[in-house]
């Protein structure tokens, strides 16, 4: 089966990563150990796992017009990534993450959006050919809502596939929700939309049910180390997580959303897109970092847990 297009829309960050014992509480300071930096970006870090592990990409998003905004114009097209709508924004800098981890691969994360903050609908207008192009349309929330929701209506309108990360945690409209094909939430999002509070499977079947009752033909829920549910509208099953030792989680929901649309575009049923998925997020965590986690799908596809 011939492979199918995938356009990510989203954000673009260069992440600033700190490792320690543990996280600081409020008002306190602890000596850290290694620092670096590393881009990442949610909608960054979903385009570059989609063309690692095989799938044809496009990339919307706007970075600064600075060394980082620079800096990421070179590695999309480094990785592959058709950068033709990545636009550079000369008033407002390119995007920040602090993000410290400890050694139990715990992370916090602090964004100083910058240009993400700054693609617009009419930055979207311009990248029309790219939507009419793709086949999947992959989307996340570190960029406005006005524009998550004109894209995802777009698309929709133009028969597309449309996978929506409703990450950061947000409140989603019923205009959004009904242009999607799937949805990916965590636990706390997922209960965030739903309002139901998650506690086991059982919590989270109930949760992917209300979502899809508010017009989400299918619902997987990441449930970190126990796996993901998928509902895909009338069935519902555990797909269970790979075991691995993890020492940074930093961008494993972005792996697996990447992963996701790229099984999704081969034609595997959407339990079998969970499952590669679940594959490609367990090798990440495995390492530091958010892009440079993300693995190649020959190690993918000889993964053995």
């Amino acid at each position: 089966m011939p492979k199918q297009n995938i356009l990510v829309i989203g954000s673009s960050n260069t992440d600033m990563v700190i490792r320690t014992e543990h996280l600081p509480l409020p008002g306190e300071t602890v000596i850290g150990g290694t620092f670096f930096m590393n881009p990442g970006g949610k909608g960054a870090n979903q385009a570059v796992a989609v063309a690692r592990l095989g799938g044809q990409v496009a990339f919307v998003c706007k970075t600064g017009s600075d060394i980082f905004g620079h800096q990421a114009q070179q590695l999309f097209s480094e990785e592959g990534i058709d950068s033709s709508y990545v636009f550079s924004d000369t008033k407002n800098p390119s995007g920040v993450a602090l993000i410290t981890v400890d050694t139990h691969a715990e992370n916090c994360i602090v964004v100083a959006p910058g240009a993400n903050a700054h693609l617009t609908v009419a930055d979207l207008k311009h990248s029309a050919r790219a939507v009419e192009k793709a086949d999947i349309v992959l989307l996340q929330l570190e960029i406005p809502m006005e524009t998550v929701e004109e894209a995802a209506v777009m698309a929709r309108r133009l028969g597309k596939k449309v996978v929506l990360n409703p990450a950061p945690a947000s409140k989603l409209s019923p205009r959004l929700l009904e242009s999607l094909y799937v949805i990916t939430p965590n636990e706390t999002e997922a209960e965030m939309i739903s309002g139901i509070h998650i506690v086991d499977g059982a919590s989270a079947e109930a949760a992917a049910r209300k979502i899809a009752s508010m017009g989400v033909p299918n619902v997987i829920v990441t449930l970190g180390t126990r796996g993901a549910l998928v509902f895909d509208g009338t069935d519902c099953e555990i797909v269970p997580a790979c075991k691995v030792q993890a020492v940074d989680t930093t961008a494993a929901g972005d792996v697996f959303n990447g992963a996701l649309v790229v099984a999704l575009a081969e034609g595997r049923s959407l339990t079998e897109a969970a499952r590669f998925a679940c594959k490609a997020s367990a090798i990440s965590v495995t390492r530091v970092g958010a892009q440079s986690s993300v693995p190649y799908r020959t190690e993918v596809d000889i993964f053995n847990q």
